[in-house]
């Protein structure tokens, strides 16, 4: 399965110039614990940072820092990490791994973001995977009941 097919599309964006007061206004009306800081190129919006609820605690409530007087570019991640839409769910956990790193942006081959992985969403997904090996787990030893005599 390819990374794209499991992803959330409905990502919330700022750009880095977007206070941290704003960016927690933006988290809560969203009820999202991320924001994907884009730059707009030719009318794609390509990443280049994240910023987490954990973020604007640590950096910003933690220090004291007035949260005007922050921006989306002061917190955010440094190096962002992506991954192709293309790639693999294997692959897209290798590198959460890899990186420590609980969300993802996901980006398209011309590097516009197109969704965002959660280690939530993949907790879900072998959820329902597993309950689906449950499920048939169980009709088959029902059917072998009803084949004994």
């Amino acid at each position: 399965m390819k990374i794209g097919e499991l992803c959330n599309r409905d990502v919330t964006i700022a750009v880095k110039e977007t206070s941290a007061e704003e960016l927690a206004a933006i988290m809560r009306e969203n009820h999202v614990g991320d924001v994907v800081i884009t730059n707009e190129q030719g009318g794609v919006h390509k990443p280049v940072g994240i910023v987490t609820d954990r973020d604007l605690v640590i950096e910003v409530l933690a220090k004291e820092v007035p949260l005007k007087a922050c921006t989306a570019s002061d917190i955010m991640s440094d190096e962002l990490a992506v991954i192709d839409e293309q790639q693999g769910i294997w692959e897209t956990l290798q590198l959460m791994r890899d990186k420590g790193i609980r969300r993802l942006p996901v980006v398209n081959a011309s590097g516009g973001l197109v969704g965002i992985i959660s280690a939530d969403d993949f907790t879900a997904f072998f959820a329902e995977q597993m309950q689906e090996l449950v499920n048939l787990m169980n009709r088959e030893q029902k059917r072998e009941q009803h084949r004994r005599p």
